[in-house]
This record gives C-alpha cells, structure tokens and sequence, in this order.
C-alpha cells in the first residue's frame, strides 16, 4: 500500500510543476491553445475547444523530457 501512495503523491507533484509550468506560459504569451491546428466553435451561451496541435506539441515536449531522465538514470 505504500508503493501506492508513494505514486500518487509522484503525481500530485508532476501536476504541480505542470501547473506551475502553465501558469509561467500564460505570462509569456505562448501560443498554447491558439496554435494552428486547435479548434474551437463558439455559439449562444457555448464553446468547444479541441486542442489538438497543443496537445502534439505538449506529447512531443513531455516524450523527450521523459527519454532524457531515463537515459541519463542508467
């Protein structure tokens, strides 16, 4: 059960930083979300947004960082 909570408080700090790293673009004006390749439709009293290039861009982006930390642990 320890194993358990040891991950899930790994991924309270992951959203952390991912929180953090959002809120640090939001100030520098990156595109994320307004990109070419994100949709969005708006009518009366609705939106749909459909992040689809942010979310490429992001995967891309966490793969990388991800491939570094595990080749630099062994």
């Amino acid at each position: 059960m320890s194993d358990l909570g040891r991950i899930l408080v790994g991924f309270g700090f992951l959203l952390i930083i991912v929180g953090v790293i959002l809120i640090f673009a939001g100030r520098f004006n990156l595109p994320l979300g307004r990109l070419p390749g994100d949709f969005s439709w708006k009518g009366r009293g609705w939106a749909v947004s459909f992040p689809l290039a942010s979310s490429i861009v992001i995967s891309v982006v966490l793969s990388l960082l991800l491939w570094l930390i595990s080749h630099f642990r062994r």
